[in-house]
């Protein structure tokens, strides 16, 4: 979509005004006209409504400078919710005493939504609770009884915020999150909670591409796992793989994601929260998928695709509460990828197709990451004059812009 500098600079060229003109007309001078139309300053309002009567826009310059406004104004709510979320975590982690009174209602709903929602409304959503939950904390307004139930309940909602950013593309600001849900779990001696946070940890480690930190969260996170309840030693385990993948051991990523089949064989109790909280068959599939298109394609890039597929078909046919969107979509990029590792570039095409066609708020961060290295690989000088692949990374690139 054209914005407001380009539209002002297009409309005054296309109706032959020059500028010494143009700033005469609109009484600005002219070093502000040029960084309004460089996009180095933002146009006041009445810029835009003398231009657009100068320039005879019928109201398009107007509508565009509104609907930039709009934006800026969104973009500081979300910054100013941000930067209040970022204190509390801070906070939450430099707190000696963490004192947490009732179990917060909605943390559940907010677990089960997050998989299907974008990550912009989960966090305000995880921000509110949370806010009340830390002035039970400060105030001291609780039973005893429940400081546990609030630990936990703190931690998650850190969680939840954690993910937000890390999906915004912020891996600082999710990884100060992750801390505070770390310190929640240990005050909770919540084991359950402690294991998901180190799996956390080394996601957004990953995210960065820090792999050895990656590997040393995972290997810590193992001390709170092996009593077969829940499912995070077949998440950690997954994670390890990941790690391993993108180090380049294909043997020893291959044994990890086995370990993680083993783990789950063992689980005798599943997670006692699901949806953010979980970790389903299918997720444990696409954490495979997603691990083995790093390695050098064959057996590899087989397996990764049979994975991805499965993920994918699991989710669809799957209850909508554990459907997770955003997974789903990066399945299909990493199904795609392992096509063209297999080099079926009309398979890659058709696997990626339904993720073209996303709205910029439903695109992660981890979307654009994943689709433009697939972008990267179907433009190889093998591919040269291939239509499908040129086609398909146009098709790409259109969505990151």
């Amino acid at each position: 979509m054209t914005t407001f500098p380009e539209l002002l600079r297009e409309l005054r060229l296309l109706a032959r005004v020059s500028m010494p003109e143009f700033a005469l007309r609109v009484h600005y001078d002219r070093t502000s006209l040029h960084h309004f139309e460089s996009g180095r300053r933002t146009a006041p309002f009445d810029l835009a409504e003398k231009a657009d009567e100068v320039l005879g826009a019928d109201g398009c310059l107007v509508a565009a400078w509104l609907r930039e406004d709009e934006a800026r104004r969104e973009a500081a709510a979300a910054h100013r919710t941000r930067a209040a979320a970022l204190a509390m975590s801070n906070d939450l982690s430099a707190l000696a005493d963490l004192d947490i009174a009732a179990l917060q209602e909605g943390v559940e709903a907010t677990a089960v939504d997050y998989l299907g929602s974008p990550p912009a409304p989960m966090m305000d959503r995880a921000h509110v609770l949370r806010a009340d939950a830390f002035e039970r904390i400060r105030s001291g307004h609780h039973r005893s009884a429940d400081r546990s139930d609030l630990y936990v309940a703190a931690g998650r909602l850190s969680g939840v915020l954690a993910y937000a950013l890390l999906d915004m593309g912020d891996p600082d600001e999710a990884l100060a999150h992750a801390g505070a849900a770390g310190r929640c779990a240990e005050y909770a001696g919540d084991a359950e909670l402690a294991a998901w946070v180190a799996g956390t940890k080394s996601l957004i480690a990953r995210f960065q591409g820090d792999y050895g930190q990656a590997l040393e969260y995972v290997r810590d996170g193992y001390q709170w796992v092996g009593s077969g309840h829940g499912t995070g030693e077949a998440r950690l385990r997954c994670g390890e793989a990941q790690c391993l993948a993108n180090l380049g051991n294909s043997r020893a990523a291959n044994d990890a994601l086995d370990g993680a089949d083993e783990a789950r064989a063992r689980m005798r109790h599943g997670d006692s929260l699901g949806g953010l909280f979980g970790f389903s068959q299918a997720k444990q599939s696409y954490y495979a998928g997603s691990s083995l298109i790093w390695l050098q394609g064959g057996h590899d890039a087989e397996r990764a695709a049979r994975e991805a597929t499965a993920a994918i078909e699991l989710w669809q046919a799957g209850p909508t509460a554990e459907r997770s969107l955003d997974d789903e979509r990066l399945a299909h990029i990493y199904l795609a990828t392992a096509q063209v590792q297999l080099d079926d570039v009309e398979g890659a095409a058709e696997a990626i197709r339904p993720v073209l066609s996303l709205p910029v708020e439903e695109q992660i961060s981890w979307i654009v990451k994943r689709a433009d290295r697939l972008a990267g690989m179907l433009g190889a000088p093998r591919y040269a004059g291939n239509r499908t692949a040129a086609e398909t990374v146009a098709a790409i690139n259109a969505l990151a812009a």
